[in-house]
């Protein structure tokens, strides 16, 4: 029998506590792994939330039930600051989408970031060709996010970070088994989206607009006799016809008793026969070319340049960025001065020209254009923006219903003078591609905000004096240095003693 006091007790003893401590310590170890994993608490301490999702979003996104993958093209180490602060904001962000899902057995949030460049099979494989963007894909939907979709802008500065509202909502529209539907009008020469001519096509913007994950048809109201049911939105692309009475009353019924959405491309010197339904709805276009004398209003090539623009979800983007428009020859829109006031029909001139333009009349006889007081047309200064012409109005109607304390919108139109805002050879230039989008956002619904709040961007400034500055460099080079040596005077004295 070992004695306690034997050498190879106590050896037995060393080892076999040796192992307890080491399974004990195995336990333990696994034990808070577990708990961190299926048990974890997570606290947001930022000011304003910055890494915490919305009750809005998680509610969405516990009820998903189609897994999303989100592309991401932005990369770290983009020689751009703003593009690779996006890439930081984004990744701290989709973080949180992936988490919040990561226990969900059909509607998984899956996050990939490539570089459109170096990683170009994997860029084919999904279809993408375009740095600096977000694209989320659920089976065979599509929706892409741009850059500037991302942050709020007051002039050019970035004011807050509203990446969740973009990505939320962009994760609710391809989650949807249908398509918002836009139908373009045919049988009178209008510009079409598998044109792929420089100057009288759509394909470019046909290919923007199915990355947004809309869905494109033709509509030719003399052979359909009605627009579809399932028309979200109606476009007439620079018409080089007139419509007939019968075309007319059929985009009347349905952008009154049915609360459609249209979006009218009007060039000038082309009669487009729509007279009536654009005073049903408060709009005037003006059978005249926009001349202009300032030289900040023409390009080299003699485009119109637009600078001007109010306020509204259709340019609010244009006026953060400060970005002009680009346009040929433009006819003069406006508000009808002598619209009815009734039936709550608000209508506004969203972009307009220099006050020195002017709307030529006779520009048919073929000479210089010459401004003729009493005879061409000029800015009113009783209708805003004062003194100035209006190429782009948009019109619609507020209503009250059923006693209800909010007003439902309903009918929306917009009225855009120029024919080709998105033809294949402009669509790159300034902002017109943005501009166009906006539009039908706006036109269909989908500028309306979530309820989530944004992420203000925080800066902070050090201002110093030379005097202040020289102080903190020689705290910097002396003080440091000399509080580490009094530090280990006082070890080394403690220890002697």
């Amino acid at each position: 029998m070992l004695s306690p006091d034997s050498f190879r007790t106590a050896r037995w003893l060393r080892t076999i506590n040796l192992v307890l401590q080491a399974v004990l310590f195995v336990a333990l170890f696994s034990g808070l792994n577990y708990l961190s994993r299926n048990h974890a608490w997570r606290f947001d301490l930022t000011a304003h939330q910055r890494y915490s999702l919305s009750p809005e979003t998680k509610s969405y996104l516990l009820h998903l039930e189609r897994p999303v993958k989100i592309v991401v093209t932005l990369t770290e180490n983009a020689e751009n600051e703003d593009i690779a602060q996006a890439y930081r904001d984004l990744k701290g962000l989709l973080r949180e989408y992936t988490y919040v899902t990561e226990n969900s057995k059909v509607g998984k949030i899956d996050v990939q970031f490539i570089d459109v460049y170096q990683q170009r099979r994997e860029a084919d494989q999904l279809g993408i060709d375009q740095p600096n963007t977000v694209l989320l894909i659920c089976g065979d939907q599509r929706q892409l996010v741009s850059l500037g979709e991302l942050y709020g802008v007051k002039d050019r500065v970035r004011t807050d970070f509203r990446g969740e509202q973009a990505i939320t909502a962009a994760i609710l529209s391809v989650t949807k088994p249908t398509r918002k539907k836009i139908y373009f009008l045919t049988g009178h020469g209008e510009l079409r989206p598998d044109d792929v001519d420089p100057a009288r096509g759509l394909s470019a913007l046909n290919d923007e607009l199915r990355l947004r994950n809309f869905d494109l048809e033709y509509l030719q109201l003399s052979t359909a006799r009605a627009v579809p049911a399932d028309a979200d939105l109606v476009v007439a692309a620079a018409p080089q016809g007139r419509y007939t009475a019968f075309d007319q009353e059929q985009l009347r019924e349905y952008l009154n008793k049915r609360e459609g959405r249209l979006i009218l491309l009007l060039a000038p010197g082309i009669p487009h026969g729509l007279d009536d339904l654009l005073y049903d709805w408060g709009v005037l276009v003006d059978d005249v070319v926009i001349y202009d004398t300032d030289p900040d209003s023409f390009a080299d090539n003699g485009d119109l340049i637009i600078r001007n623009f109010l306020a509204h979800p259709i340019t609010q983007t244009l006026l953060d960025y400060k970005i002009p428009l680009q346009l040929g020859l433009s006819r003069s829109v406006r508000p009808d001065p002598g619209r009815s006031t009734s039936g709550g029909l608000e209508v506004e001139t969203l972009a307009a020209t220099s006050t020195s333009a002017w709307g030529e009349v006779s520009y048919r006889q073929r000479q210089v254009p010459e401004y003729n007081r009493g005879v061409d047309l000029k800015g009113m200064a009783n209708l805003p923006p004062a003194n100035r012409l209006g190429v782009v109005v948009a019109s619609e109607r507020v209503q009250v219903r059923n006693n209800l304390p909010f007003s439902v919108r309903s009918g929306r139109l917009v009225v855009i003078g120029t024919d080709d805002l998105v033809a294949n050879y402009r669509i790159a230039g300034a902002g017109n591609l943005n501009l166009f989008l906006n539009a039908v956002n706006w036109a269909i619904d989908r500028d309306t905000q979530l309820n989530v709040p944004t992420r203000p961007i925080e800066r902070f400034q050090l201002s110093l004096s030379q005097a202040e500055l020289l102080k903190l460099r020689f705290t910097l080079i002396f003080g440091l240095p000399l509080a580490a040596a009094l530090l280990g005077l006082f070890v080394y004295w403690s220890r002697r003693n």
